[in-house]
């Protein structure tokens, strides 16, 4: 298995070694520009493979390639953060972008960087690269056998498009406190979009999954569990009825709605808006702040998972964080920075988009604990309501808590029973209320397929979710019946 002192290995021929760059003299300039006034400084290197394909109408439609590499550097002093980065990897450029950062107030007397804590664990991922673990004949292939697929799946089916994103990224962290750490990480998606057509009514469905691994993992019942599922879900809505309106129980099926946590809850539990005061659950570790049964985790360590990272971009390893426990609240996810200034770890919740970006805390794998009930007993416990089993957007208020979520495929339950689906449906409601209103959890805990995407601060970096079958009382839900 790999291990990031492999990794190590990699990132100095990759990104120091074609640059006349080495360890030492990165940290050499990182202790005699930033000086001993400065809290915390480090030059963070990253060199990006990425590739993309969509095919449509049974033809590829468009197809990229990027090259991106550069550097970051940071320095803190208090609460002051200056940052620069370039996309020159040249000693010149890395010590324009540190003296530019000492700006700040760092300097003072130079300072001796010994890179004497090198961070060695095993690699969450193996050593696949994705973009080269096909030829290019065989992405289009591949491509072209989730159309087809989908469209022997069912007549109504009359449009079909698929995607498929991959990425490999090298990254380095010299940190002046000594901390030195790389990693090298996979990351392949597929998702698949179809459009079904009955008298005259037209409907999407939409499936897809990935994680990081190369595209082997991509094989024929994989693709045609994700294709016959997106038909499913367009054939499903064909026949949909309009939602009704009201405050009612909702139950949220496993895996995916759990989007409505990491949206809901999981922004408000990191380290920078708690910091600042502008979370629903700023000063409250301690208290409870969900139902009994509710224990919530970030978890960078899960292996493969789409959000997972063997060690964050500030070189910290990843944990399995626990942030609610039985519904008291125990923690914030953290990185270096909001750690410091709150008197309080690193959680390896340090991320960001890109060496042109500051790290902030975000999450990885955020997801709810299972129960001890059969998920059918939670749908039965429901005389009239709704049951969730799949999200598309949302939008949620950090400071409020308040969220709107729209439903892609959802059921009316009557009497203990599915009876038939609904389309049009959002939930409406406040995320740390909603913890509140909790009150059946099934055994059934999943993690999503491994498409989710989060934004932050104009930042956008692959996660996971997940959840298992809830029923929450009271959730207002916006129809259109």
């Amino acid at each position: 298995m790999p291990t990031t002192l492999d990794a190590l290995s990699t990132a100095r021929a990759q990104l120091l070694l074609p640059a006349g760059l080495s360890l030492d003299g990165a940290a050499d300039s990182l202790g005699s520009i930033l000086g001993d006034r400065a809290d915390y400084g480090e030059l963070y290197f990253e060199h990006r493979q990425s590739e993309s394909w969509s095919l449509e109408e049974g033809i590829v439609k468009s197809g990229t390639f990027s090259i991106e590499q550069g550097v970051g550097a940071r320095a803190i002093v208090g609460e002051q953060t200056a940052f620069a980065y370039t996309g020159d990897l040249t000693r010149p450029s890395i010590e324009r972008a540190l003296r530019t950062v000492a700006a700040i107030g760092a300097g003072g007397q130079s300072r001796t960087v010994a890179l004497d804590q090198a961070v060695d664990r095993p690699s969450l991922y193996g050593g696949d690269d994705p973009l080269a673990s096909l030829p290019d004949p065989e992405k289009v292939a591949l491509l072209a056998r989730v159309e087809q697929l989908a469209r022997g799946r069912d007549p109504r089916v009359t449009q079909v498009m698929v995607g498929l994103a991959v990425e490999r990224v090298v990254m380095l962290v010299v940190r002046t406190d000594g901390v030195v750490a790389a990693d090298v990480r996979p990351l392949s998606r597929l998702m698949v979009t179809v459009i079904a057509e009955q008298a005259g009514r037209r409907e999407q469905g939409r499936s897809g999954g990935g994680g990081r691994y190369g595209l082997d993992r991509f094989d024929d019942a994989w693709l045609r569990r994700h294709a016959e599922a997106a038909v499913d879900t367009a054939l499903l809505n064909l026949e949909a009825r309009p939602a009704p309106a009201g405050v009612m129980p909702v139950v949220l099926g496993p895996g995916w709605p759990g989007v409505l946590l990491h949206e809901a809850v999981g922004h408000g539990l990191e380290g920078d808006f708690n910091r600042k005061g502008a979370s629903a659950f700023s000063g409250r570790i301690g208290e409870r702040v969900a139902a009994p049964g509710v224990t919530v985790l970030d978890d960078g360590t899960l292996r493969e998972r789409r959000g997972s990272l063997s060690v964050d971009d500030e070189g910290t390893p990843t944990s399995a964080t626990v942030l609610i426990e039985d519904g008291i609240l125990k923690g914030y996810m953290q990185d270096t920075l909001n750690a410091r200034l709150m008197g309080m770890a690193p959680t390896g919740n340090g991320r960001r988009e890109s060496y042109a970006h500051l790290p902030m805390p975000r999450m990885t794998n955020t997801y709810m604990l299972g129960g001890g009930l059969d998920p059918t007993e939670v749908i039965a416990s429901v005389d009239d309501g709704i049951y969730a089993v799949n999200f598309g957007g949302g939008q949620v208020d950090i400071t409020s808590g308040k969220f709107t979520f729209s439903m892609d495929e959802a059921w009316k339950i009557e009497k203990g029973r599915l009876t038939y689906p609904i389309k049009g449906a959002t939930l409406i409601g406040n995320g740390p209320d909603a913890l509140t209103r909790v009150t059946l959890i099934g055994n059934d805990m999943r993690l999503d397929e491994g498409v989710g995407v989060c934004g932050k601060e104009g930042q956008s970096l692959p996660v996971g979710i997940g959840q298992p079958t809830l029923r929450i009382e009271g959730l207002t839900v916006g129809g259109t019946g």
